[in-house]
């Protein structure tokens, strides 16, 4: 390890004399090159950057006029030079750097202004693998390296934000401080170690390696939060880039900003409520769907699905899988609700959820694929998990009846319909349905057991609140993610008024609970796919 030079201390201002430009997306190029040029800023530059600049009619330093060598190889190689690189990376006040830069003619670079070829884009569009290749910047990401390292006398920006900051400072003062060229070289670090991520990570994918040695994660900040799921925490929102509709890239026309628990919330529903092909509508409370249902439009949805816990549904999230009307819009206004996200809203929508002023209304413009391939991480101390996005879908003819007694196509329909939500719903999860419709939903308790009484308490209160004689749970499909270990939690679900039982299987007690099914005339299927929700 290199031992730490005595160099003398950088100083707070510095008064820049010369700017080396190159840039993949010129938006805003014109402007800032001419704010430059007139406060006195030599502009140098690359390629297809400097021949802008020259079309602006502003005097502009080709970098091969200061190498002595063309860009070459298909301009693969046009910085990569010790003149480029002594420019960026030599201490001013240092006296053997001085001389080393009189010595070779290297003049010093003050302000570095690089984006990065488009390597995330060219992946996103479904550029093939040689495009992504000749798309991984070399020359760019090592000089933002020597210009950020170099910070104490050079002032590096990845975007065009940064450069404004640059501007703002010359404009005031006529020189950039300490603190803000260490401010944009955090910055500058940031988005070469979130290039490399994506290249990384794109690789990985490419050589079929589904746990390469190691891993990065990079993200944007889309935005602060006031704090995380309590008060006394930090919290923030980063976006990673996948197109994947949902809350990340959701248009929000209305309310304050999303918290925390808000955007865990609405991915939590809209994940669920793209499972559904029919009209469909998710409540969602504390990450647990509270309401289910499938109608012939979302206004028979919402309604049906606000009937399976209207206690719990308010202050909650809705999500919906298709766009809104104005008469969805005046039934889910009539309680409080945090946040409604759908794939679209009319007009008269929009304007009914315009004076409710608390509510969040999500726009997505689309729905996410439940098949589509993907990653979902999880912190522990120390490291993070990483695993496939549960694509299981269970079909008819997947399903393996191990009873006596043979499920009605109906309640085959129930079964499906309680297990894609079983998938939604925090372990140990017991779902009761009927009709494209949840009637209890217990979760996340330590035994299923209990999780099968909670979920009889919720049809229980249901059904009264209909005013029904019974359960809603009476004559329901009852859905396990995972096996039963005992017959017990089979035996509550019976007691609810379940007659059909849909789980994965495989316990070791497997016949003492398809026994009890026999016993007590229900059908049950065994799927061979357990769906826990940690």
């Amino acid at each position: 390890m290199p031992a730490a030079p005595d160099f003398p201390p950088a100083p707070d201002r510095v008064a820049p004399r010369r700017a080396l430009i190159s840039l993949s997306d010129k938006t805003g190029l014109e402007a800032a090159a001419r704010a430059l040029h007139h406060l006195g800023v030599e502009l140098v530059s690359t390629g297809g950057t400097r021949a802008a600049i020259t079309g602006f009619g502003l005097p502009v330093k080709d970098v091969a006029d200061l190498t002595g060598f063309p860009e070459m190889m298909d301009g693969r190689v046009k910085t990569l030079h010790p003149v480029v690189h002594g420019g960026l990376l030599g201490v001013r006040d240092e006296p053997s750097h001085a001389q080393a830069m009189t010595e070779h003619g290297i003049g010093g670079i003050d302000i570095a202004w690089i984006d990065l070829y488009p390597f995330e884009a060219t992946v996103a569009s479904g550029g093939g693998f040689e495009a992504a290749v000749e798309n991984i910047d070399i020359g760019g990401p090592a000089m933002i390296r020597s210009a950020s390292k170099n910070h104490g006398y050079v002032a590096v920006c990845v975007d065009k934000t940064g450069l404004d900051e640059v501007l703002d400072a010359l404009k005031a003062d006529g020189a950039t401080t300490l603190e803000l060229r260490k401010r944009l070289a955090a910055r500058a670090f940031a988005r070469t170690a979130a290039y490399d991520a994506a290249v990384s990570g794109w690789f990985a994918g490419q050589v079929g390696d589904a746990a390469p040695a190691r891993r990065s994660i990079s993200g944007a900040l889309a935005q602060t939060l006031r704090y995380g799921e309590n008060p006394h925490q930090t919290g923030a929102f980063y976006r990673t880039g996948d197109a994947r509709p949902g809350v990340s890239n959701a248009r929000q026309l209305q309310g304050k900003e999303l918290g925390y628990n808000n955007i865990a919330d609405a991915d939590a529903a809209y994940e669920l409520v793209a499972e559904f092909e029919a009209p469909a509508c998710v409540i969602v409370k504390h990450a647990n769907p509270c309401g289910v249902a499938v109608g012939n439009d979302l206004t028979a949805a919402y309604a049906r699905a606000l009937e399976c816990d209207a206690v719990s549904a308010f202050g909650g999230v809705v999500a919906v899988n298709r766009p809104l009307t104005g008469a969805d819009a005046k039934l889910i206004t009539d309680i409080f609700t945090e946040v409604v996200i759908a794939p679209g809203a009319d007009d008269e929508a929009q304007a009914i959820f315009a004076a409710k002023k608390n509510l969040r209304l999500l726009l997505t413009d689309g729905l996410p694929d439940p098949l589509a391939a993907g990653e979902v991480f999880r912190s522990v101390a120390g490291g993070f998990l990483v695993q496939g996005r549960d694509r299981s879908r269970i079909a008819p003819s997947d399903l393996k009846i191990v009873t006596r007694r043979q499920p009605t196509p109906q309640e085959i329909e129930d079964m499906l319909f309680a297990f894609t939500v079983a998938k939604h719903v925090k372990s140990n999860a017991i779902v009761y349905a009927k009709d494209g419709q949840t009637a209890g939903i217990g979760a996340g308790q330590m035994n299923r057991r209990d999780s099968a009484r909670i979920a009889a308490i919720r049809a229980r209160e249901a059904g009264e609140a209909k005013g029904l004689a019974h359960s809603l749970a009476q004559g329901s499909a009852c859905a396990s993610e995972a096996f039963f270990p005992f017959a017990d939690g089979l035996l509550e679900a019976v007691a609810a008024g379940a007659t059909a039982v849909i789980q994965p299987g495989g316990s070791i007690r497997d016949d003492e609970v398809i026994a009890a099914a026999d016993e007590a005339g229900v059908a049950m299927a065994f799927t061979g796919v357990r769906v826990f929700r940690h």
